[in-house]
């Protein structure tokens, strides 16, 4: 008997990812999407298309006398009209709500992240040339294209979720493929909490920055939750602030009335049309806003949001890559002097500690987990120097079950926000986060 899985596995392995199917499936696959009509299939809805197939399916199997049974044929449907009308078999991995990272590494060989690990799927594509028409599919849908000529896309699919692909000659074992996907559900401090992100102790002290409108920074390696985190923050905005976001790939989420949401935009294939991060947060400084949120900074935009952060934009935010609090005022510095202001060190650092309040640093650890491991505030200048106050820092104490645990070192220190806490009259209730 033919089956769609192979040694024996279940055609439906976990959350609906689907293993290799046979050589006898393969060909009921290929005789049923050659016998189909485009025409007839690009104007019929997708629960009639499935009915269709599946009965052309039950057609072909019996004609070639291969032994299908109906929930194989439910299954080989699935696959057939994913390659019609969806992406092949990424379909089920982006259906799969425990998959957080997809990285397709060629026609056969495909990874996904769950809970911070990072494992091998059992989806395949056929071919290079099955990969590649999703790979296409994917670029036309935000107006671009992938081939030898233009290598490298960036892309959002419609749920969200950001796209890289690159293309042969540069990908040498057929297109690559790697996805971010969009949560559906935005991430509040009590689900960090929750997910031992961090204690509610710092999610309280978290809450009360955001309130007291803190410019703050996360940093963070990729993938480590800076995103995430930033969305939690965002949500603590008064909803009658008018926000203006700015995005490479528009992911943050945020549920006030008053947003304002820009995307950036490559340049055509004629080299024409660029619009930067830099033009846009310009532009934003133009929109009245009350706070911009930049999703991450990574070039010359950074002088731009310093300048918002001092004029009057409180409780700006954004992302940055860095191993640490300090890096990451050192990545704002160097990120400042790439905008070519011929401005000197001393005269840079000395905007950075009048902008930025707070730098959480986030990162995914060995054992998966992602969590808050500093929560830095920058003091003031002591000559060349930026003063920093670790408000908490998380340190290892060991390893249980496979998750690593530890506590959070508290600082005491007055902040040196401390009139902006009195001024919303919230004093009492940062101390008394502190102290736990």
């Amino acid at each position: 008997m033919a089956s769609l899985a192979q040694s024996g596995t279940a055609p439906e392995q976990r959350q609906g990812e689907v293993a290799v199917i046979s050589a006898e499936a393969e060909e009921v696959r290929n005789l049923c999407l050659s016998r189909m009509d485009p025409v007839a299939v690009a104007s019929m809805p997708a629960d009639r298309l499935r009915t269709e197939v599946e009965r052309m399916i039950s057609e072909i199997a019996t004609e070639k006398r291969i032994r299908i049974n109906a929930r194989e044929q439910h299954v080989l449907a699935g696959h057939v009209v994913d390659d019609i009308v969806g992406m092949g078999p990424l379909e089920r991995l982006l259906k799969d709500p425990t998959v957080d990272d997809i990285m397709v590494n060629g026609p056969h060989r495909a990874f996904v992240e769950r809970r911070g690990k990072v494992e091998l799927s059992p989806i395949r594509f056929r071919d290079t040339a099955h990969l590649a028409s999703v790979c296409q599919r994917i670029a036309a849908g935000v107006g671009r294209r992938v081939d030898e000529a233009s290598p490298m896309v960036d892309a959002r699919l419609p749920d969200g979720s950001r796209v890289n692909i690159v293309y042969p000659p540069l990908a040498l074992d057929g297109p690559y493929v790697s996805i971010r996907k969009f949560a559906a559900k935005a991430i509040d401090f009590n689900k960090l909490v929750e997910f031992g992100a961090m204690t509610r102790q710092v999610a309280r002290v978290l809450e009360i920055a955001a309130r007291i409108r803190l410019n703050v920074i996360i940093s963070g390696g990729t993938g480590s939750g800076k995103t995430t985190m930033l969305n939690a923050m965002s949500r603590l905005i008064d909803p009658g602030e008018r926000v203006v976001t700015v995005e490479d790939a528009a992911e943050l989420q945020l549920q006030q009335p008053h947003v304002v949401r820009l995307e950036t935009r490559p340049p055509s294939l004629e080299g024409k049309g660029e619009v930067t991060q830099r033009d846009l947060v310009r532009n934003a400084l133009r929109m009245r806003p009350d706070r911009i949120i930049i999703g991450e900074v990574r070039g010359a935009e950074a002088f731009d949001m310093l300048q918002a952060m001092n004029t009057g934009h409180d409780g700006s935010m954004s992302t940055i890559h860095a191993n640490n609090t300090r890096d990451a005022l050192a990545r704002i510095e160097n990120m400042v002097q790439m905008s070519s202001m011929g401005l000197p060190s001393r005269a840079i650092r000395t905007q950075i500690v009048s902008a930025v309040n707070l730098i959480i640093q986030v990162a995914r650890q060995r054992d998966g987990g992602r969590r808050c491991l500093q929560v830095t505030e920058v003091c003031g200048m002591d000559g060349d120097v930026v003063i920093m106050n670790d408000i908490f820092q998380f340190e290892i104490e060991g390893e249980r079950e496979g998750r690593l645990y530890g506590q959070y070192k508290v600082s005491s220190a007055r902040p040196s926000f401390q009139e902006r806490l009195t001024m919303y009259g919230l004093e009492q209730a940062w101390m008394a986060a502190i102290r736990g």
